[in-house]
């Protein structure tokens, strides 16, 4: 069942209150289903930021928007908003920052004089290649810098917008620049547009994964996030499907609701999903110790309690069955030199 009252196809029901903003205000009124999306162009200084998260397997990541028209309830960056002065509720997904000088910043990065190459992850934060790219192709951009200079790059997006790029990402494949991470939580099409409602839809994403592959482009997915009580049934269903498209490794991760992503999530799963809402929440919580959140590097990843074991467990035998012997190749630095001249690496 399902509440009648609830704003489809949006995470946030309303805005939350931002952490940072001493005075609110909101109209009682507002008319939140009629909300536009907006785009504002902004101009960082950078564009590449350094992952200084222990937990967190890469060293740099790089973000053309901020906000995400996607619209997960439970992103984690949704957070993020309330430095630029917004809400993480409905702003996150309606007022989305545009950084069209992300190309031209990432050329000045790699001619960095000093700089050691490592591999960037294309989004970390919001996503790369969310509806707003069709417009703006910041992304597209920020590959062709990249294939340009033969710069490796690990692309993660929960859409199949990716494929626009096939032309790119094949040449970056021939060099061992790039993989592509899809996000698939769920294979449920229901489930999917309750959960990620302005995604690619569960059969879109699995081609995806199949055309990449066929195009010798690696793909790893990522099964994230696991909520217990709506999609931690799912895991070697979406293992199964995933290995025989084509993928090469996956990962997951636990649902975590920290700082105002809680009100949002609660108020989400509260309008989608009345009936087993509390059930959910609870099941959380088992996993969180009393709480929905957690911070603690390492203790965020894996969760306690016999819930989040049977998750963990759950994973193993699906990588056992689906997944053994398949390896996940690293992108390349080799042929990085500074500059868009392949010839200057005969001067080092």
């Amino acid at each position: 069942m399902q509440n009648e009252n609830i704003i489809k196809g949006q995470g946030a029901q309303r805005n939350v209150i931002n952490r940072f903003d001493r005075y609110t205000f909101e109209p009682e009124d507002e008319d939140f289903e009629t909300v536009k999306t907006t785009f504002t162009e902004v101009f960082p200084k950078t564009i590449v930021n350094q992952v200084k998260s222990e937990d967190l397997p890469m060293e740099y990541s790089m973000n053309p928007y901020q906000g995400c028209e996607h619209g997960c309830s439970y992103c984690f960056a949704r957070p993020t908003h309330e430095y630029w002065g917004y809400s993480a509720g409905i702003d996150f997904e309606r007022k989305i920052m545009v950084k069209k000088n992300a190309p031209e910043l990432l050329e000045k990065f790699f001619q960095k004089r000093g700089y050691k190459p490592a591999p960037i992850l294309l989004s970390g934060n919001t996503d790369c290649y969310q509806p707003a790219e069709r417009q703006f192709e910041i992304t597209r951009k920020l590959l062709q810098v990249c294939l340009d200079y033969r710069h490796p790059v690990n692309v993660l997006t929960k859409n199949a917008l990716v494929l626009r790029d096939l032309d790119i990402l094949k040449l970056m494949a021939e060099q061992n620049l790039v993989s592509v991470s899809l996000s698939i939580p769920t294979i449920n099409e229901e489930l999917r547009r309750k959960m990620e409602p302005r995604t690619s839809s569960a059969n879109n994403k699995l081609k995806a994964v199949e055309v990449l592959s066929q195009n010798k482009i690696p793909v790893h997915v990522m099964v994230a996030p696991i909520i217990p009580g709506l999609n931690s049934d799912e895991p070697l269903t979406i293992l199964k499907a995933i290995s025989e498209a084509g993928a090469q490794s996956f990962g997951y991760t636990l649902v975590r609701l920290n700082d105002t992503v809680e009100p949002v999530f609660v108020k989400w799963i509260e309008s989608s999903f009345p009936d087993r809402a509390q059930k959910v929440l609870n099941l959380i919580r088992s996993m969180r110790g009393g709480k929905l959140g957690e911070k603690r590097y390492f203790d965020r990843q894996k969760g306690e309690g016999n819930i989040a074991e049977m998750i963990h467990n759950t994973f193993k035998i699906g990588r056992k069955k689906f997944f053994e012997g398949k390896e996940f190749p690293k992108v390349s630095t080799a042929n990085f030199t500074g500059s868009k001249d392949q010839q200057l690496r005969l001067f080092d």
